[in-house]
């Protein structure tokens, strides 16, 4: 009970850590349509805000690794949570001169403060407690970070959108001080918001600064022979490479589900782009955040991979629905995927670090470096969207993901007496 006590405000702690990357990535689909209006970008710039998140996970994710497996775990959460004030207090500077590199460099400092963050707190949650409770204890605060999905285009679009929309015949016929003027207005709206985020991070700082967190020393004893060096020969342990690949998948299969179902709503169900919106927030996202706190709860009686298993199987039932049918029955099919895809991501993060004892912080970077699929799959789908002109034959690709996940779950993620 004592040890118990101890490790409750430290999760208490690193549970809100995951509100702040959930913030991150799910507030960017308001500011890319924003931002592509206040600086006049066209669609391909406005993507690059995605490309720099993505990128920051991709390069910072090792060094992040090396800093822990150096520092650890606390100093590793001070140094997330800083570059993520100094990144959320750059977009003010941005906003004034409404540089786009200017932002896409403040982006690109709070993504690698939020890699840090994600880095360290995954396998810092596994490890605070009962080992065989891991993939419960990290289900339950990945939860929060469906909380943060939901709320974050909800409260990020009622304080950074202004709805005043021009056309571009309207933008022409202002003068050139009525042009800025309205433009500056618009970069400006990010100020306050970003300024508050700086804020309250700056609190978990020193929140972090005041409490002990325990330096937990991961268990050597399901391991094979001695600990390795900090390096790429972790990749030796199989359910490791596999969990690497199944998370690489699972991000893009998740990506791409998200990114294209407004125009797989047009294409299936004739759905305008508003209604198709909320039918993604209120059905897909809340589905995402509910299916969280209720996947946590079946792993009292169901083991985490069996779950996964089931799951991975039910979201490819569904979206075979999606991909062969029309109407609403297919439209209403893939908004029901999220709540299942909800367990994913920290169950094969729990599976992939399980029984590696101090080489969970490299797993860690190496399974943070696969949400890199984000950029992979979507793009994949993008092009046989374009060659086939069917949106919806691109959502084969997720069930072909959902099916290797399906064998991670069912044998990939046994930790094996060999390695590689």
């Amino acid at each position: 009970m004592a040890k118990r006590n101890q490790y409750l405000i430290p999760i208490i702690l690193v549970t809100s850590l995951f509100f702040l990357w959930a913030l991150l990535h799910n507030i960017n689909p308001i500011l890319i349509p924003h931002l592509r209006k206040a600086l006049q970008l066209n669609d391909t710039q406005s993507s690059y805000i995605d490309v720099a998140v993505a990128v920051a996970y991709f390069v910072i994710a090792i060094p992040a690794g090396l800093f822990m497996h150096k520092f650890g775990y606390k100093k590793g959460i001070i140094t997330g949570l800083v570059l993520y004030v100094i990144g959320a207090l750059l977009v003010i500077p941005a906003a004034s001169s409404r540089d786009y590199v200017f932002f896409l460099t403040a982006f690109f400092i709070i993504a690698s403060g939020a890699t840090f963050l994600e880095t360290v707190a995954n396998p810092y949650i596994s490890v605070l407690g009962d080992k065989d409770t891991s993939e419960q204890r990290l289900n339950f605060a990945q939860s929060f970070n469906g909380v943060g999905a939901f709320l974050a285009p909800i409260v990020g679009g009622q304080v950074i959108l202004s709805g005043i929309e021009h056309t571009p015949e309207e933008l022409s016929a202002m003068t050139a001080t009525q042009l800025n003027q309205y433009l500056q207005y618009e970069a400006d709206s990010v100020k306050i918001p970003y300024l508050i985020i700086a804020g309250v991070v700056a609190l978990l700082i020193l929140l972090f600064l005041a409490v002990k967190l325990p330096e937990v020393k991961a268990d050597d004893s399901e391991l094979h022979g001695a600990p390795s060096s900090f390096s790429v020969k972790v990749l030796r342990h199989k359910h490791l490479s596999w969990a690497v690949f199944a998370q690489l998948l699972y991000v893009g299969a998740q990506v791409g589900i998200g990114s294209f179902f407004i125009r797989y709503a047009k294409f299936v169900a004739d759905v305008n782009e508003k209604d198709a919106a909320f039918i993604w927030g209120s059905i897909a996202m809340v589905g995402f955040m509910v299916g969280r706190f209720v996947g946590t709860f079946l792993m009292r009686y169901i083991k985490a991979a069996k779950l996964l298993s089931l799951y991975s199987v039910i979201s490819i039932l569904l979206l075979i629905v999606s991909v062969a049918f029309e109407g609403s029955v297919a439209l209403y099919a893939l908004a029901v995927v999220p709540f299942f895809m909800s367990i994913m991501f920290p169950t094969i993060f729990a599976l992939g670090i399980k029984g590696l004892g101090e080489e969970t912080k490299i797993a860690s970077s190496f399974l943070v470096m696969a949400i890199i699929g984000g950029a992979i799959i979507p793009t994949i789908m993008g092009y046989i969207s374009d060659q086939t002109g069917s949106i919806q034959v691109a959502y084969i690709v997720p069930i072909l993901c959902f099916l290797f996940i399906l064998y991670f779950g069912i044998k990939g993620h046994r930790i094996s007496t060999e390695t590689r």
